[in-house]
Parts: structure tokens; C-alpha cells; sequence
């Protein structure tokens, strides 16, 4: 039995290494983004709306937090989200963060998103602004403190199939 957490800003590539990680090891999957963008599909907002609302409303992250918390229940899962680590933090075994230059995720998510880059950096950096400023007040929880994980990865300079080997030893080793 195995539950693992990944976290990390948007366009890091916590969701390709998450999802690698279940595929490889066949455990479950649970992103709570998903979850974000359905309640922003549901709301007919954009993830940018819905991170500007959210700040007001704590029901959206409560939510999601309710969402996360059943999966971590699940016995053999990965879950993947930006607040998800500190969420579940004792309910896990191993607990990763991935991050990379504000830069090059704004390159990663304009791509992946067939966004402009222009349109990709004002929604992250809203997104990324409301949430950190929604989880201080929420939570207490200030997403810059890393000392709770595992393993930390800046995926600036090292590629999806590397960084997959280095979660791959890692886990290994701690289990």
C-alpha cells in the first residue's frame, strides 16, 4: 500500500509526473485541478474568475479539500494538486514538489492550453497571486515553505523521463 502526493505550481509538471507515476506503478489517480476546472466549467467561469472568486468564497477550495480528502482514503493512489501536500500531509507516505522559472511554465502552459503567452502569464500569475494569498488566509499555510516534502524538483534543466527517474529512485528508496 502506497499513497504518494505530488504538489507545485501550474505548468511545473506535477500532473505529467503524477500521472507517469500512477501508470507505472498502477495506482489510482486524483488531481484536485481537475476538480478546480469542473467547478470553474460548472460556474461557466475561468480559472482565473474562479481563483478571483475563490478568495471571497472559501467554499470552492473547502470543496475541493473535501474531494482530496476522500481520495487520500483510497489505499494505492497519487494524488496531484498545488495545495494538495499540505492538505493530506500525515495521510501519505511520500510527498514530491516540482518547480520551474515562472518563465518557462508560462511557455508550458500556453502550449499545453493553446493559450498566447501574454494570456498564459496574466492568468498564472492571477491564479497564482489569489491562491497564495487564499491559502495564507485560510489555512495559514504559506506555499513558499517546502520543509514538508520529500523531494523537491526544479524541472528547468531536466527533462519529463529524468525527472520520472528521480521520483522513481526516490520513492524506492523511501519505501
Amino acid at each position: 500500500m502506497v499513497k504518494v502526493v505530488i504538489s507545485g505550481p501550474p505548468g511545473s509538471g506535477k500532473t505529467t509526473q503524477a500521472k507517469l507515476l500512477a501508470e507505472h506503478y498502477g495506482l489510482k489517480y486524483f488531481s484536485a485541478g481537475r476538480v478546480f476546472r469542473e467547478l470553474a466549467q460548472r460556474k461557466s467561469l475561468s480559472l482565473e474568475e474562479l481563483s478571483l472568486v475563490a478568495i471571497k468564497d472559501p467554499s470552492i477550495d473547502l470543496e475541493i479539500d473535501r474531494r482530496t480528502y476522500e481520495a487520500v482514503k483510497e489505499d494505492n493512489i497519487v494524488i496531484d494538486g498545488h495545495l494538495a501536500a499540505w492538505i493530506v500531509n500525515d495521510a501519505v507516505d511520500f510527498r514530491v514538489y516540482i518547480t520551474a522559472p515562472l518563465s518557462l511554465r508560462i511557455l508550458r502552459i500556453a502550449s499545453r492550453d493553446n493559450k498566447s503567452l501574454e494570456t498564459a502569464f496574466k492568468e498564472t500569475v492571477t491564479r497564482e497571486i489569489a491562491q497564495k494569498k487564499r491559502f495564507m488566509e485560510i489555512y495559514g499555510i504559506d506555499v513558499s515553505d517546502l520543509s514538508i516534502f520529500d523531494l523537491v524538483i526544479n524541472t528547468r534543466r531536466i527533462g519529463i523521463k529524468e525527472t520520472f527517474e528521480i521520483i522513481k529512485k526516490a520513492l524506492e528508496y523511501r519505501l
